[in-house]
């Protein structure tokens, strides 16, 4: 044949520039695409030598990716199908008429593993070429070895060239400002991130060996990829270490998975692969890279939120199917009801699996529950369909690392702690060391004490709160242990007003400041034998708090101030001295600024109650501030007089530090002081 010019058949003067800005969505993607169309050009002929329409030979059917730095030259070669002129003209100068499209249509029963569908990616190779060759020889026999040439614009020119193997070189002559892909190493990394699965062999430079203080090639080709990864395998033909071993090979250096769901369905959608479960630490590390997406094992992205649950983003892994939808440059997922189901079938193997685990083994389930533990709250926190199916095997674990279902944890605890309300009381710590005082008192009463420490854990509670009929979960240092599961009603401290006002300031004055942290003293007559004093900290306001740290829509909570309760049993001996001696010695003095407290509120009270309609005249106004500047004074007055005496009485600092010591509230000076005052009073 003679060489011809001709232009390319595309319906626009300006689809190179197209294809180099927007089709696209990183340069680098040439490569695959180039690649993967070698691999449809190899794995088409073995469909036709299977089909008995091509007799020849087909052993040592690759690809090889040759750089040449020297010519300014990247070539990706196959010795696969071929193609004639007649064929150029068909598939690379009508753009976007994919081969494969007709070819799958053609042998659909056989094809397998045809990659590409659009008939786009060879033309990715302008965005890093300024000049591209096509040097192929069909497989037919007879045929005429042709070279195809185009420089990035709609012309071209295609001649009739020698080529002695069977196959096609695209040649492609690097722009200056692409020279990048002239350095082996790039593209190495290249192949190794897009087609280190493919199916057929990617040769690519030369085995190195260590000789005379360096490396230097063998005549050995590299491969750089598996072409037969685990998870194309069937789960049968494959052992534990076949899985592990893949998984090391996937990532490197990590610890071994704790187990793995492989996924194998051809309807109504086609999916394979393997996803495993990795060792969680005690942190939420949502990454984008854990799972990759790959279509007829050529790698599409790592970015697969549409695929799989947001929760499931925690596990590592491989899938692929060919009937996710791509964009037509294969570089990211498009949304359809195809993805949803996929999506829904992923959930539902994921549940089915760790079900099966749960009651295959039990015991290995709980030996791993600690390292799952974050997957599957988060899992239940974020999805329903699994919340529900998790509720079969969530495991909750005490205070003596038991494990237990919800429904058996609900018999262990119902007959002890079901409230005067009827309801199931969970008693949780979050902080076994920290809180050692409150949980041995809780199972000294019969009791039983959750370990809730993870980082879910308080938005866990939460979720189980709902689900959980006639249940709450109440932290084991929120109040005294004769409230928490409140039996009968609540008996207050036997002490008039008076002995309210003396002790609360009495107690008060004496706590020392603790930064962004508030006190309230309250009374309870509880037992002789239990402690004096009581420090416990709001089941609500320090839930709210520990969800603000998670949410940033929730700061306003985490700005708030630390609030504590100082429970004072007003039976405990000490406790019942103090509150004698100070009433004897303050009584006298202390009553009579009450009584002109109470006197001057009644007036003020009087003025607004008179006043037409509740609005005060200028006089009345004046009046009334007047009452509350000596309100206020006779109260500071108050105050000093009783803060003063407490602070000749070692005994009342004493109980109320032992109770900030017994919380972790007393540091620095004012430890070393109770120190001291320990000894003094010894």
């Amino acid at each position: 044949m003679s060489t011809t010019t001709g232009k390319i058949g595309v319906t626009t003067e300006n689809i190179f520039p197209v294809i180099k800005k927007f089709l696209y969505s990183d340069h680098e993607i040439f490569l695959r695409e180039l690649v993967s169309n070698a691999i449809d050009a190899t794995n088409k002929l073995k469909t036709m030598a299977s089909f008995g329409e091509y007799k020849g030979n087909t052993d040592g059917l690759k690809v090889r990716v040759t750089v040449n730095k020297e010519a300014g030259t990247l070539t990706v070669s196959d010795n696969g199908i071929g193609m004639t002129a007649d064929d150029i003209d068909k598939y690379i100068n009508q753009i976007a008429f994919s081969g494969a499209e007709e070819f799958l249509s053609k042998y659909k029963d056989k094809a397998e593993n045809i990659i590409g569908h659009f008939g786009l990616g060879f033309y990715s190779a302008f965005m890093v070429a300024d000049k591209v060759e096509i040097r192929t020889l069909s497989y037919k026999d007879g045929s005429q070895a042709v070279c195809w040439t185009c420089d990035g614009s709609p012309e071209y020119t295609i001649k009739p060239i020698d080529k002695a193997e069977r196959g096609t070189d695209i040649v492609l002559h690097i722009a200056e400002e692409n020279k990048e892909f002239l350095e082996q190493a790039r593209v190495d990394s290249l192949l190794k991130k897009y087609c280190r699965f493919l199916p057929v062999p990617v040769v690519s430079g030369w085995e190195q060996e260590w000789k005379d203080g360096k490396y230097v090639d063998t005549d050995r080709e590299r491969v750089i990829n598996n072409t037969e990864p685990a998870w194309t395998k069937k789960p049968s033909d494959l052992t534990d270490d076949d899985y592990i071993n893949f998984y090391r090979e996937l990532y490197p250096g990590q610890d071994d998975p704790l187990f793995w769901i492989h996924l194998n369905v051809d309807y109504p959608f086609t999916l394979t692969g393997i996803l495993y479960f990795p060792k969680i630490k005690n942190n939420i590390d949502v990454q984008k890279n854990r799972i990759q997406l790959y279509s007829n094992q050529v790698f599409v992205t790592d970015s697969v939120e549409g695929v799989v649950p947001e929760f499931m983003m925690l596990m590592q892994g491989v899938i692929d199917s060919p009937d996710i939808p791509l964009n037509v440059s294969r570089s990211y997922l498009q949304s359809d009801s195809a993805v949803k189901k996929i999506s829904t079938y992923i959930t539902r193997k994921v549940a089915d699996r760790l079900e099966d685990i749960f009651k295959q083994s039990r015991q290995e389930f709980e030996k791993k529950w600690d390292d799952i533990k974050l997957f599957i709250e988060y899992g239940m926190l974020t999805d329903e369909k699994f919340c529900e199916r998790a509720m079969k095997f969530v495991l909750l674990k005490d205070n003596d690392s038991k494990y237990y279902t919800l429904d058996e944890y609900k018999q262990l605890i119902e007959p002890a702690q079901t409230n005067k309300d009827g309801n199931i009381v969970y008693l949780y710590s979050t902080d076994v060391v920290a809180q050692y005082n409150y949980i041995n008192e809780a199972t000294q009463r019969g009791y039983s004490v959750l370990m809730m420490d993870g980082q879910l854990d308080s938005h866990f509670i939460g979720l189980m709160e709902q689900k959980l009929q006639k249940s709450s979960f109440v932290r084991v240092d929120s109040d005294i242990i004769d409230n928490l599961i409140r039996k009968d009603d609540r008996k207050s401290a036997d002490l008039t007003p008076l002995q309210i006002n003396i002790l609360t300031t009495l107690f008060k004055s004496q706590i020392p400041h603790v930064d962004k942290t508030e006190f309230l003293i309250q009374f309870e007559t509880l037992s002789p034998q239990a402690m004096p004093m009581v420090i416990t900290q709001n089941e609500y306001m320090r839930r709210m708090k520990d969800m603000a740290a998670m949410q940033p829509g929730m700061a306003f909570y985490g700005e708030l101030p630390d609030s504590y309760n100082l429970t004072v049993n007003t039976a405990q001996k000490s406790v019942a001295e103090i509150m004698k001696e100070a009433e004897n010695a303050l009584s006298s003095q202390v009553k009579p600024l009450s009584e002109s407290i109470d006197a001057k509120n009644n007036d003020i009270e009087k003025l607004r109650k008179d006043a037409p309609e509740g609005k005060l005249s200028d006089e009345q106004k004046a009046e009334s501030a007047r009452l509350e500047a000596e309100v206020e004074k006779l109260r500071d007055e108050q105050e000093k007089l009783i803060a003063g005496y407490a602070s000749t009485q070692p005994k009342i600092k004493q109980l109320i530090d032992l109770a900030l010591l017994g919380n972790g509230l007393l540091k620095g000076e004012q430890l070393s002081k109770f120190i001291a005052r320990s000894v003094e009073l010894l």
